[in-house]
């Protein structure tokens, strides 16, 4: 027996139409720098419908890729639309990838048609020569022609967004689309070896945007305006502009300007109540707030928070002093993202509270999670038992695009490399990246669990641990320790400070300050360049026990 329900096809198309039609009157605002431009979504729809029809005469007519350069800004959520709802796959390329990667995941995804910021238009430029497939470049924005002539010489044909889409009809024959077919391309940030390519479905993207809707997931509705501040090149923005869209929520994009004094301003003069970005962005704005006092980021009502583990005393100090409440989310480009939210359950005695804010949270609903040993052995959810986190779910990939590095999945699970443990309520806590565990006599130590606590000393701005070699132990944990800017604090103290918080034996022997930590292409901290670094003899260590 089958269910009566029409066959109704979840598509990027249907939130297209549902969001620039039923919630045609709400707002995207796009910050310039010195001030904003407004667009309704019926005129964003329009523009799409105009895009849409101008790649049809470029020659995009099957789910040819459609490649993007850009910053947060009306015209890519323009392209976010036309490019799926046509049939054809929105590549969002990572802007800061090395150019070599760059290159590379353009080639492998034989990307055709490229829209790239006219700010960015000299980063692309060197890359040109390498792109074998690519053969037009669209330059999106206003200004002078120095940067478009920085494209030209390339062989490749060289227009203006403005001029490509005048003129061009504002409606569109929009194709009806298998669910099932690609709609975007997002490539892993290729910390290790080459960036792999992870192809989202129409019905992915469309159920992923439900769960970032309900109350468990972001909670987006029709009364709140969204500001993604992490990049529409990372994993989709997290679904937030799909999710603004599907729920009628206006959306604020920042354009370029990501620098905590612009955050601050967006959230006072344009009152966003749902924001997202990794923790350096929040801990930035913490900082900025407290050299700038006075400032109302009162509108927000949730800030999503993910990419990298969120030191509770950074959801505390924003709590406390701001009235901002900052929630962590779990997830990777594999995952949509959105995968777990973390939220005490009901009844949670006021002193467990931050212990579960701490974690990665539970599940949403369509995710689930399990943990594994070394031989693929399930293990409990006890709150003990420490294994490799593996998730599976409609949103989350069966495979790498071209089938690159099948060992990443087993038995319909997605082995994701992040090691944790699951307590008897659902909640992860993840302890490490399984490449970045530190083993330290036959014993784990958690870099996460150092980092978190070492942020939380009023005079550390940021601190990353990674594992160092070792004679007697193998390995011991080293720690890198960003200042706060006049303060003066020595190894010592910082051990000191953390004799309280961790086991005795996981205090970190070997100790390095600087003024800067090295992060990948999404904003993590970067262990491989610190270990290296560090065998290199570039950090003045100083030894504490």
């Amino acid at each position: 027996m089958y269910g009566t329900m029409q066959d109704f096809p979840l598509t990027i198309t249907a939130i297209m139409r549902h969001g620039c039609g039923v919630h045609g009157a709400r707002q995207v605002i796009t910050d310039t720098g010195d001030g904003y431009r407004y667009s309704t979504y019926r005129e964003v729809g329009q523009q799409a419908a105009q895009l849409a029809n101008a790649l049809r005469g470029l020659g995009i007519t099957g789910d040819q890729r459609v490649g993007t350069f850009m910053w947060n800004n009306t015209e890519h959520l323009t392209v976010y639309l036309a490019v799926p709802s046509m049939g054809a796959v929105l590549h969002t390329l990572n802007i800061r990838l090395f150019p070599e990667q760059i290159a590379y995941v353009a080639n492998e995804a034989e990307d055709q048609v490229i829209l790239v910021d006219l700010s960015l238009c000299k980063l692309l430029a060197p890359v040109l020569p390498e792109l074998e497939t690519v053969h037009t470049l669209i330059a999106v924005g206003e200004g002078d022609d120095s940067a478009v002539e920085a494209l030209q010489g390339s062989g490749k044909t060289v227009l203006r967004y403005a001029e490509v889409i005048d003129g061009q009809p504002t409606d569109f024959d929009w194709p009806d689309i298998d669910e099932k077919s690609a709609a975007a391309m997002c490539y892993t940030s290729g910390t290790t070896g080459n960036p792999k390519g992870v192809v989202y479905s129409h019905r992915s993207s469309y159920l992923h945007t439900m769960a970032a809707c309900t109350a468990n997931g972001v909670g987006v509705g029709n009364s709140d305006r969204v500001l993604p501040v992490v990049p529409m090149f990372h994993a989709n923005a997290w679904g937030l502009p799909y999710a603004a869209l599907m729920a009628g929520a206006d959306l604020v994009l920042p354009d370029r300007h990501l620098d905590a004094k612009s955050i601050i301003q967006m959230v006072e003069t344009l009152r966003p109540t749902v924001a997202g970005a990794v923790p350096t962005i929040w801990n930035d704005v913490l900082h900025q707030l407290e050299r700038d006092p006075g400032h109302d980021m009162s509108s927000l009502r949730m800030v999503v928070c993910g990419g990298s583990a969120v030191p509770v005393s950074l959801m505390q100090a924003f709590e406390e002093k701001h009235s901002v409440q900052i929630r962590q989310l779990w997830g990777m480009t594999e995952t949509s993202p959105l995968a777990t939210m973390a939220w005490p359950p009901p009844g949670t005695p006021d002193d467990q509270h931050w212990a579960f804010r701490g974690t990665q949270g539970q599940p949403v609903c369509g995710v689930e999670v399990r943990i594994v040993d070394d031989d693929g052995k399930v293990l409990p959810n006890d709150g003990e038992a420490v294994g490799e986190l593996e998730v599976r779910g409609p949103w989350i990939t069966g495979s790498y695009y071209r089938g690159y590095d099948a060992s990443k999945f087993d038995s319909g699970w997605l082995r994701t490399g992040d090691v944790g443990r699951i307590d008897e309520y659902g909640f992860v806590t993840l302890t490490d990246r399984s490449k970045d565990v530190i083993k330290s006599g036959g014993e784990w130590i958690s870099s996460v669990d150092l980092e978190n606590n070492l942020i939380a000393h009023p005079d550390v701005v940021e601190a990353a641990v990674v594992g160092v070699p070792d004679e007697r132990w193998q390995e011991r944990p080293l720690a890198v320790v960003v200042p706060r800017e006049g303060a003066t604090i020595s190894a010592g103290e910082l051990r000191k400070f953390l004799t309280d918080r961790v086991v005795r034996w996981w205090l970190p022997e070997r100790w390095a300050f600087t003024d800067k930590i090295p992060r990948t292409s999404v904003g993590k901290y970067d262990k491989k360049t610190i270990r290296s670094h560090y065998a290199d003899g570039g950090y003045d260590v100083i030894e504490a026990h």
